[in-house]
């Protein structure tokens, strides 16, 4: 490969990839925050256009974004500062669309408490995002005597009245993404993977009741390519049953429109100084060392102070008791990643019932990142102005320490240190 700017060959001396010079590292490092926002848009807009929803300024962009990013287009440091809230901006659009479309869909999500045992017979284990594949899914299982599951991000799926109708929706099987080799071992029913988050099985496990659709593949695998799922029913048949084990329940479908329903009761309780300060601790979940942070942080917030949480980042806790405030749990679990849409209009009913900026709640964010929806996501916040985040385990490899330093100077992007040192900062104590 060769570098167009420095017309030597990419990765060599003085370079650093492909048509960005290393005397640039800066711009490399945006137009790489800008594509991996970029990922995280098209994964919002590819769910949301399966259910019927475009937006044309969103596809706009999309073009508009790329562009920026070939060789030679503009060394303006501040123009790609101003396009990566542009994404921000763009990716709070996409996940407005794709809420509409789930919610008109399938209704506004309402609180559930959800199995995690399973019951006696056939069952199919659904892992991903995509709620029209478990819908489908669903409609073609009625009445056949399988039960379906949900595992990682398809939890929040039990939310929704016109998913949770199906009496076979059984319950939730396992945790986050990472745990797929050695949860999927153990489920001894048909496997679908329906979006991202899905990985190889090591060899002689579980690959030949494994089924994959739409954007999602692996080799040895049966990929579908439809929604007609009656070789995934035929396969749930003909494996053995799973026991009858009940497990404990988990709390999932805290959609805005619910938790806006209490929100009078929510001001008082904060007028009264019951509740003390609120903490979203959500994002992507991944395996390296590190994030036991979360479930520490979780466990030592103290007692007068609300937990919201989203994404699979809410399996590092969210089987823990956290009790309730005269009535409100004090953990909200909003959903999927793309429900960061949920906690905003929630920090904004709170900002306009209290007159003041969502910088100046009494609500920090505490965010795991890991891939690239969840850089979509912090974009979409600083868009939104939203100070003070803390973000972690490590620093984002692809932003520089000059953009990380204008991030921290305009926005107070933290990096987590110690859940002790944290509260203690955050909490003024």
């Amino acid at each position: 490969m060769f570098c167009y700017q420095c017309e030597q060959t990419a990765g060599g001396t003085g370079c650093t990839r492909l048509g960005v010079c290393g005397k640039n590292e800066n711009i490399q490092s945006l137009q790489d925050t800008i594509l991996y926002g970029l990922k995280g848009i098209a994964a919002y807009a590819y769910h949301a256009r399966q259910l019927g929803a475009r937006n044309e300024e969103v596809d706009a962009f999309m073009h508009e974004a790329l562009f920026k990013t070939i060789t030679n287009v503009s060394f303006d440091l501040e123009q790609y500062l101003e396009l990566v809230l542009k994404c921000g901006e763009v990716n709070y659009k996409v996940m407005e669309m794709l809420d509409c479309a789930h919610t008109e869909r399938f209704g506004n999500p309402v609180p559930v408490d959800v199995e995690t045992g399973t019951k006696a017979g056939p069952g199919i284990l659904v892992t991903g995002h995509d709620m029209l594949d478990l819908y489908e899914l669903l409609k073609q299982t009625e009445n056949t005597g399988i039960n379906i599951y949900t595992h990682g991000e398809m939890l929040p799926a039990h939310g929704y009245p016109g998913l949770k109708k199906f009496k076979h929706l059984a319950g939730n099987y396992g945790g986050a993404w990472q745990e797929q080799k050695k949860e999927f071992n153990l489920f001894s029913g048909a496997l679908l993977a329906t979006t991202n988050c899905v990985l190889i099985p090591p060899e002689n496990t579980y690959l030949d009741r494994l089924f994959t659709i739409g954007v999602t593949g692996i080799p040895g695998a049966t990929h579908l390519k439809s929604r007609d799922f009656k070789s995934l029913i035929d396969k749930a048949k003909s494996l053995p049953g799973l026991p009858e084990a009940p497990g404990k329940k988990i709390r999932t479908g805290f959609h805005h429109t619910s938790v806006l329903g209490l929100a009078d009761k929510i001001v008082s309780l904060v007028n009264s100084g019951k509740i003390r300060h609120f903490f979203l601790i959500g994002g992507c979940d991944g395996a390296k060392p590190g994030r036991d942070y979360y479930t520490e942080f979780a466990e030592k917030v103290p007692a007068d102070c609300l937990i919201l949480t989203l994404a699979c980042g809410k399996y590092r806790f969210n089987r823990m008791e956290f009790g309730e405030i005269e009535g409100i749990p004090r953990m909200i679990d909003l959903g999927q990643c793309n429900n960061a849409y949920s906690a905003i209009k929630i920090a904004q009913a709170l900002a306009g019932a209290f007159k003041c900026r969502i910088d100046q709640l009494p609500l920090t964010l505490v965010l795991s990142w890991f891939e690239q929806k969840a850089v979509a996501i912090l974009l979409s916040l600083l868009y939104l102005d939203v100070k003070g985040i803390y973000i972690g385990p490590t620093p984002p490899a692809f932003i520089s320490k000059d953009v990380f330093s204008i991030l921290k100077e305009r926005f107070n992007l933290r990096l987590i240190k110690t859940p002790e040192e944290d509260l203690k900062e955050i909490l003024h104590v």
